[in-house]
């Protein structure tokens, strides 16, 4: 019987913080991530910048001092309850749980036999909370990433010490469509949720997933497993409907998407990936597989 989600914070504003509020001055890091973003010509990370185009009153507001605080709630998964550290504001929007990380969450669960000897890669980790639920429900060997920001990624790892993953996850800070640290991926799985927010950075988000994809060089662990997958019998994904035996091939992406987006913004994410080489599948409950071309996703007979 699939889990029942129970999240008090999918309207974050009606929820009682569970420990007491913090403050933090954060007008130097916005006036240094705007400045780089002027160089960079890319979209503003803004909430404002969210549904229409910038305007002054944005600017303005930007360049105002703010101070950033920061609550500890209580959000169930399936199966497990986790304190997460969230901000009441981040100028990248790391800052709360989205809806598709709960909806991911259970999806995932529902098909964790899919995940099992897989080494995976988060993109827009935010909180590091879909990581860690997933290390600690299914011991999975998962790193997290996010924008090159140190108030992400040490979030990340006080979440990660707060529901006891010690040593912390490993982090990996990226900014899409800059060049990747690490010159030959090794993940076999790569996964996100709720990353389609911002439409001036699909073509940025795509150049990374086609590096992550395309450069992915298998370690023995990873050969080993599509060996026997490949030895256990499975049928192409056009000859049989998605199932509970859900076959992804090596490497993929995977991707739930929960918030509301135009149907042609989201048309310019999955056509970009076409041109791209990649191959856009859904799996069903907003769950996309994207893969490099050639490559199919399989369910079991």
């Amino acid at each position: 019987m699939p889990f029942k989600i129970s999240c008090s914070v999918r309207r974050p504003h009606t929820i009682t913080p569970t420990a007491e509020v913090q403050t933090i001055n954060n007008k130097k890091k916005r006036a240094a991530f705007l400045e780089k973003q002027k160089k960079m010509d890319t979209a503003i990370f803004s909430s404002s910048s969210l549904f229409a185009d910038d305007d002054n009153s944005s600017v303005d507001e930007e360049t105002t001092e703010t101070r950033q605080s920061y609550v500890e709630r209580k959000h169930e998964f399936p199966g497990i309850a986790l304190n997460i550290r969230e901000y009441s504001f981040h100028h990248l929007n790391a800052n709360l749980l989205w809806p598709g990380t709960f909806a991911f969450a259970e999806w995932l669960s529902q098909h964790r036999f899919c995940l099992g000897g897989r080494k995976i890669l988060e993109l827009g980790s935010g909180t590091g909370a879909l990581a860690i639920f997933l290390r600690k429900s299914f011991q999975l060997d998962i790193t997290t990433s996010d924008y090159d920001d140190m108030e992400i990624e040490e979030n990340i790892a006080h979440n990660c010490g707060a529901n006891g993953i010690l040593p912390v996850l490993p982090h990996i800070k990226h900014s899409w469509g800059d060049p990747f640290p690490t010159v030959d991926p090794d993940w076999d799985l790569v996964i996100a949720s709720d990353i389609l927010l911002y439409v001036k950075q699909y073509k940025n988000l795509i150049k990374t997933l086609s590096f992550l994809l395309k450069s992915y060089k298998p370690n023995s662990e990873a050969t080993s497993l599509m060996r026997n997958e490949q030895n256990s019998g499975t049928m192409p994904i056009d000859s049989a409907p998605f199932g509970e035996h859900l076959e992804l091939p090596h490497p993929a992406f995977l991707m739930s998407w929960k918030r509301r987006i135009g149907k042609e913004d989201e048309s310019i994410f999955f056509t970009g990936c076409e041109e791209a080489g990649l191959d856009v599948r859904h799996l069903g409950s907003r769950v996309y597989c994207i893969n490099p071309r050639r490559t199919t996703c399989h369910n079991k007979p």
